[in-house]
């Protein structure tokens, strides 16, 4: 195949996205682009390669051009250098030669971004779920429970949900854990097996050791909606939503989960749209093998199934590693565009892990091994998806510089920017209204508040915190309701349609996570 077919492969007629230009025999070809078309962008991607290749560079690049088309794009900012996306590039002589190389008529822009943090640890608009709606699927892939625990998690939350028991925070899952595991709760799952003593104390244990490295702090209201991430700028630009998270860097496991429930969450409110002329939203997925490092079978057949049918719904996503392997094979086989920038083949383990992304690859006229490990800093090897879905020739690339900033903006410019926003006094302020915790309190006395670390077991009880009986026409008091009653009858259902935020109170239904929405 000669450099002139190679080309022909990339020469789309609808909108497309500029990658560079080819190279060929040692040079840099201008005159033949390397592009992807913006219709097949759902269709999933990959951008991998060593530490230090320009894979952080390549986002910049496709999320800047995702957003001048008019395409939100969602970019998890694992490194704290991604913000300058909002801000117009600086001109420099590298900036200047590659340009040209390329081909390239470069202009400093900056693009329409919001930022955001999870739990508020960072700068950024806070970024909450309820423990509810993260569900148990995805939290027993944080907690690294087994998979006899990951069941009884799942069986806690089925109680909880029927109950109207609303588990919004960290201390509300506790306390259904204790409840259902005492004496007096024990019978309420008597017919499906209940929870053992003995998983109710990993799982405590785990939630404890979860919440002393800071983890409460995600989980709470107002909680997110991940409609959000879907908006276009009044000059009808993409919003590049950017998740700052830097200052969760030692809790790979919760932030690369967290991603998944944000996916998971707009997989169960979108609708179905099919093929169309451009994506409804770009997610890109750092890190990505922190998110199937240690997963139960149970989430990657979810995560499976997510990923091959969200495309229907007008979401593409790309997940960014250092090698192909890192993506298991049912998910690898679904990312139709891929960018592969340079590997390093130091040892043994290096060499087997470049034969093996060579072979994911289709046929090419390059000696791939060789190739990929003579890449520089911007270059990759690319092959998309054509207009018709077909596989474009493998291509060497040398990559375009971006027009923004490439690094972050200063702490105050990101700051101002987060409390300009109009999102800001939405999402600012943690707000803690009754719940699963306060109910059963309530239900039980303060002596014997589930969860509660400052009294004793064994105190005495409040008298006046307990619910009162009721008395009949007579003025004979009736028995004390039980406590399923004193929760079916109680408020929880109302407070329920009182959710703070963007959440309104509705039906709970479970998605293939475990993810829990209310009806919209």
């Amino acid at each position: 195949m000669s450099a002139s077919e190679i080309a022909a492969g990339y020469a789309f007629t609808g909108p497309a996205l500029d990658l560079g230009a080819l190279l060929w025999d040692g040079a840099c070809l201008p005159d033949a682009p390397i592009r992807v078309p913006l219709a097949v962008l759902n269709r999933h991607g990959l951008v991998a390669g060593a530490t230090g290749t320009g894979k952080t560079k390549t986002l910049q690049l496709i999320a800047e051009q995702l957003s001048a088309q008019g395409v939100p794009v969602f970019l998890a900012d694992v490194k704290g250098d991604l913000s300058g996306v909002a801000a117009p590039g600086a001109p420099n002589p590298k900036v200047a030669s590659r340009s040209a190389e390329v081909g390239q008529r470069w202009a400093p822009a900056g693009f329409p971004a919001e930022f955001y943090a999870l739990g508020g640890l960072g700068h950024g608009i806070p970024v909450r779920a309820t423990v509810t709606s993260f569900g148990p699927v995805l939290l027993a892939k944080v907690l690294q429970l087994n998979r006899t625990q990951e069941q009884s998690l799942g069986l806690i939350f089925h109680y909880a949900d029927r109950k109207g028991l609303e588990l919004v925070d960290l201390k509300d899952l506790r306390a259904v854990v204790a409840f259902l595991a005492s004496d007096e709760g024990r019978s309420e799952l008597k017919d499906v097996g209940g929870v053992s003593p003995a998983t109710a104390g990993v799982i405590l244990r785990t939630l404890t050791v979860f919440e002393a490295q800071g983890a409460a702090d995600f989980f709470g209201e107002p909680e997110f909606d991940t409609g959000e991430l879907l908006r276009t700028a009044d000059d009808g630009r993409g919003i590049v939503s950017v998740l700052e998270l830097p200052a969760v860097q030692d809790r790979p496991q919760l932030f690369s989960t967290f991603l998944m429930w944000l996916l998971a969450d707009l997989f169960h409110d979108l609708p179905e749209v099919g093929d169309v002329d451009r994506p409804e939203l770009v997610f890109f997925f750092d890190e990505a093998h922190l998110l199937f490092d240690g997963a139960s079978r149970a989430f990657l057949e979810a995560l499976t199934r997510t990923v091959r049918l969200i495309r229907s719904k007008g979401v593409g996503v790309f997940f960014v590693t250092q090698a192909p392997k890192d993506v298991p094979a049912d998910v690898l086989a679904q990312l139709g565009n891929r960018v592969q920038h340079a590997l390093r083949a130091f040892t043994p383990d290096d060499q087997k892990a470049l034969r093996a992304t060579v072979k994911t690859f289709p046929d090419s006229a390059y000696d791939l091994e060789e190739l990929l490990t003579g890449l520089g800093t911007g270059e990759a090897v690319v092959t998309v998806l054509d207009e018709n879905g077909a596989p474009t020739p493998v291509a060497a690339t040398r990559l375009r510089a971006p027009a923004s900033l490439m690094g972050p903006v200063d702490t105050a410019t990101l700051d101002g920017a987060v409390r300009a926003s109009a999102l800001f006094e939405r999402y600012a302020q943690a707000v803690d209204r009754e719940s699963a915790y306060e109910r059963l309190a309530a239900a039980r006395g303060p002596a014997e508040a589930p969860g509660r670390p400052d009294r004793p077991s064994g105190g005495p009880k409040d008298e006046s915190r307990r619910p009162a009986g009721r008395a009949d026409h007579a003025g004979h008091a009736e028995p004390e309701p039980s406590l399923a009653e004193q929760v079916v009858h109680s408020g929880v259902f109302k407070s329920l349609a009182r959710s703070v935020g963007t959440q309104i109170g509705r039906e709970i239904t479970r998605s293939l996570f475990g993810t829990a929405r209310r009806r919209r």
